[in-house]
């Protein structure tokens, strides 16, 4: 069963500037290019407008976040009441005293790691490596290539469930492996992140390495949503995946990696629930041949099909 507006959800909900609309598609707006609508898209004109509604909306209708979808599976029966897409005016990067910048929450990762090297800032040049944006990466305490989230944030502005802006300190995003402690109903605005002096060739020539380590080593040219797995303490997703032989496996139209096997990919046909299912098979088989359990570092969302 798809998720569909209901006739009164529109009709609930508060006056925005922004944009409701009803029934959205949102595969389109995922890497892997799968799932189901929206019952509601809502895309704010502006921080204000969003606290606005967030603080008005209905206490029982639920809100779910997306950014650029690159770390998104959303299922196929779509998401239930209203999913929140941040635009343009939540993207701003500015400069700040201090080796700073501040960047929005729906600013580019690999946007704000070139505009750090172009300010001469060092440390900040993973989030090249880092598909998505700054609030996805927020959310999950993203990292790559020697650095992490809770490294660099000084400190970032949220709202909260019921519209209240609030600032936060390093120690209240609860930052630890691939996981945020603010909770979930919260909406990142933006982040102060700490670089340091360098020269801008030197950042530039660490993208570059960067840049062609994930070219050789990720299927970057495929419908994927990045690394499907967190690396369980001390080991490797990927090579417990590879010795479980799961290399290639497939589920209907999706597929594990042959270049990166933590890697699930969309071949051109795959359902959603192709690529969730095909996950679970690959948790059991290497629960089954190590004794080790993965958890996924993909976000799921939304219903099934039949659910």
């Amino acid at each position: 069963m798809t998720v569909r507006a209901r006739p009164s959800m529109l009709e609930r909900l508060p006056p925005v500037r922004g944009r409701l609309q009803a029934h959205a598609g949102l595969a389109n707006l995922t890497w892997f290019r799968v799932g189901g609508p929206a019952e509601v898209l809502f895309k704010p004109a502006d921080p204000e407008d969003l606290a606005a509604f967030l603080a008005a909306k209905p206490a029982d209708v639920p809100v779910t976040l997306v950014g650029v979808g690159s770390n998104l599976l959303i299922r196929d029966g779509g998401v239930p009441g209203v999913v929140v897409r941040l635009g343009a005016e939540f993207a701003r990067i500015e400069a700040l005293e201090g080796q700073r910048l501040r960047a929005g929450a729906g600013a580019l990762d690999i946007t704000v790691a070139a505009t750090a090297c172009e300010m001469g800032l060092g440390g900040l040049e993973f989030l090249s490596g880092v598909p998505g944006t700054i609030g996805g990466a927020l959310r999950m305490n993203a990292g790559a290539y020697g650095g992490e989230m809770k490294d660099v944030v000084v400190e970032g502005r949220v709202i909260g469930a019921d519209g209240v802006l609030r600032t936060l300190a390093p120690a209240d995003y609860g930052f630890s492996y691939r996981h945020c402690g603010v909770e979930e109903g919260a909406v990142f605005l933006d982040a102060v992140l700490r670089g340091r002096a360098d020269s801008a060739q030197a950042v530039a020539e660490r993208m570059a390495a960067i840049k062609a380590s994930r070219e050789l080593s990720q299927p970057l040219r495929t419908r994927t949503g990045g690394s499907t797995f967190a690396n369980p303490p001390g080991r490797k997703a990927w090579e417990l995946i590879d010795g479980a032989g799961c290399r290639g496996l497939t589920r209907g139209g999706a597929q594990v990696s042959e270049k990166h096997c933590n890697f699930l990919i969309n071949t051109g046909a795959a359902t959603a629930a192709d690529i969730e299912d095909l996950g679970e098979d690959v948790r059991r088989r290497v629960l089954e041949h190590s004794g080790v359990e993965l958890h996924w570092e993909i976000r799921r969302i939304g219903v099934r099909n039949g659910n």
